[in-house]
C-alpha cells in the first residue's frame, strides 16, 4: 500500500524546506520530494513543520505515576527513591500494562516514535517470577503496540541493593540473584515488529563487579544495545572508589561494558578520565535533563563527552514532564547557566540527539531521519500556536528547540499509520482519563 504525504514544510537535517512530498510504501519511506508547492491529489496534507519521528531513549514507565506527588516538600534523590518503591511494590502484569499504554500514548502524543524502555520490575513483590517469568515485559511489549509506537525493551540486571548488598524489601522483584539467571530468563524474549529486545546494567552498585561481563557478553553476542545508569549521584561514585578503588566508568570499562553500543545514562559526576574512557570507546551518553533537575542530581558535562566522542542523546526518565523539545532546550540551556555563554548546539543538533542518535541508541539504526529507506515515522508540530506563530519557517529547527512544546504536536505518524491526528490519539480515545484511571488503580 503506498500514500503520499504532502509536509507544508519539513526539516530535511540541516535546514527546513518548504513544500515536501513523502512517498510511503509498506511503513517505509520511498521517496522524498522537495520543491513540491502544491499538495498532490489524494495526498495527507501535513500543515506546520514536520520533523523525524522523535526518540525517548530513556523511560521508566511506572515513574508516571509520582508526577506531583513527589513535588511536596523537600529531600533528595534518595528519598525521592523510597517514593518511587511504593509504587513500584503495587504494579502487577495488568496495571503496569494500562499504565505503561497510556504513558506510550501520552509519548505519541508529544511526538515521540519510539522509546528505550529501561525495565528492571520482573518478577511478583517478594521476588517469586510470574507464571511467565517475562510477564512485566511482555506486557510492556504489548503496551507500546496497542500506543501506537516502537520500543527496545532495556531489560535490565538488578541484583543488589549496593556494593556486597543483597536486594532491600522493594527491590527484591526486581532480582533474578544472579546475572546468569537474569540472561536466560531475558533470553526467552522476542523481538518483533515494532520491538526490539536490549540489556541494561541498572548501576554499578546494582550489579556486582564479576557479573558485569555477563550481561555485556549477552548484548555482544545480540549486537544488542545496553544501557546503563551511570555516576547519577556522587555518594555511587564515593561508594564504589571505597570498594573497587577505581569510578564506575573505569570498573566498567574494566570489565569490558564501555563500547559503541552502550549508553550511559546521565553521565553528570565525572572525572576527566571518565570522559577519555567513554569518548574514546564512543559510549553513548544518554542526558535526561528535566529529571536531572527535578531530583536536584545536577548538570552533566554533555559537551565535553560529545567533544570526546560519545553521542548525545536524550530521554524523559522520570516522567517529570515528557517533552522532547524541553529536553532538548533544557541540554542547551543547562549549559548556559553552568558557562554563562550561549550556543553549545545548534538546533540541529539538539534535534538530531531527539531523533536520529536517540534511535541509534536504541538499536534503530535507520530510523529518526526523513530519507527514502527510512521507517516513515515522523512528527508535525503546529507553527501557528501561541508558541510557535511568528518566525519565519526557515527557523522551523530553531522554533521547535526553543519554543515549541509537546501540546504544539500535530500528527504523529509510525511505520506510515496516523497514530496521532489532529492532535488526537487515534487509538486509545481518551489519553488524559486512561492516565488518571491508571494512576489510581495504584493508589488504591
Amino acid at each position: 500500500m503506498t500514500q503520499t504525504y504532502w509536509l507544508e514544510h519539513a526539516w530535511l537535517d540541516p535546514v527546513v524546506e518548504p513544500g515536501v512530498a513523502l512517498e510511503v510504501a509498506d511503513g517505509r519511506i520511498a521517496s522524498v520530494r522537495t520543491g513540491v508547492a502544491t499538495p498532490p491529489p489524494d495526498a495527507e496534507i501535513l500543515r506546520g513543520l514536520t520533523l523525524p519521528g522523535l526518540a525517548n531513549a530513556h523511560s521508566h514507565a511506572f515513574h508516571r505515576a509520582l508526577r506531583s506527588a513527589v513535588q511536596v516538600g523537600s529531600g533528595t534523590f534518595w528519598t525521592w527513591r523510597e517514593a518511587m518503591y511504593a509504587f513500584a511494590d503495587r504494579l502487577t502484569p495488568e496495571t503496569y500494562h494500562a499504565l505503561a499504554r497510556a504513558v506510550y500514548a501520552e509519548m505519541a502524543l508529544a511526538g515521540i516514535t519510539a522509546v528505550g524502555e529501561f525495565h528492571y520490575v520482573h518478577h511478583a513483590p517478594d521476588g517469586t517470577p510470574y507464571a511467565d517469568p517475562n510477564a512485566m515485559g511482555e506486557a510492556l511489549i504489548d503496551a507500546a503496540a496497542e500506543a501506537g509506537i516502537r520500543i527496545t525493551l532495556l531489560d535490565t540486571a538488578y541484583l543488589s541493593s549496593g556494593f556486597g548488598q543483597p536486594p532491600n524489601a522493594h527491590q527484591r522483584r526486581f532480582s533474578d540473584g544472579t546475572a546468569e539467571a537474569w540472561a536466560e530468563r531475558c533470553s526467552v524474549l522476542k523481538e518483533r515488529e515494532h520491538a526490539r529486545i536490549g540489556a541494561a546494567i541498572h548501576s554499578v552498585r546494582a550489579v556486582p563487579a564479576d557479573q558485569l561481563a555477563t550481561v555485556a557478553r549477552w548484548a555482544e553476542e545480540r549486537r544488542a544495545p545496553l544501557h546503563v545508569h551511570l555516576s547519577e549521584q556522587t555518594a555511587e561514585n564515593d561508594a564504589c572508589r571505597q570498594a573497587h578503588g577505581r569510578t564506575p566508568t573505569r570498573l566498567l570499562a574494566d570489565h569490558g561494558v564501555l563500547g559503541p553500543r552502550t549508553t550511559g545514562v546521565h553521565n553528570t559526576h565525572l572525572t576527566d578520565e571518565d570522559i577519555r574512557l567513554i569518548g574514546s570507546t564512543s559510549t553513548g551518553t544518554c542526558m535526561c535533563p528535566t529529571t536531572e533537575r527535578d531530583l536536584a542530581d545536577g548538570i552533566g558535562p554533555a559537551v565535553a563527552l560529545q567533544a570526546a566522542g560519545s553521542p548525545l542523546s536524550l530521554g524523559s526518565d522520570s516522567h517529570a514532564v515528557i517533552d522532547l523539545f524541553e529536553e532538548a532546550r533544557a541540554m542547551e540551556l543547562n549549559e548556559r547557566l553552568r558557562t554563562r555563554t550561549r550556543g553549545h548546539w545548534t538546533a540541529a543538533a539538539l534535534l538530531r540527539a531527539a531523533s536520529a542518535d536517540g534511535h541509534a541508541a536504541l538499536g534503530w539504526q535507520d530510523a529518526g531521519v526523513l530519507e527514502a529507506d527510512a521507517p516513515a515515522d515522523f512528527t508535525t508540530i503546529a507553527l501557528d500556536s501561541v508558541r510557535t506563530a511568528g518566525p519565519l519557517p526557515r527557523l522551523g529547527a530553531e522554533t521547535a528547540v526553543f519554543a515549541a512544546t509537546a501540546a504544539d504536536v500535530r500528527h504523529t505518524v509510525v511505520g506510515g499509520r496516523h497514530v496521532v491526528r489532529d492532535g488526537a490519539h487515534t487509538r486509545v480515545p481518551d489519553v488524559p482519563r486512561a492516565l488518571a484511571d491508571a494512576v489510581e488503580a495504584l493508589r488504591a
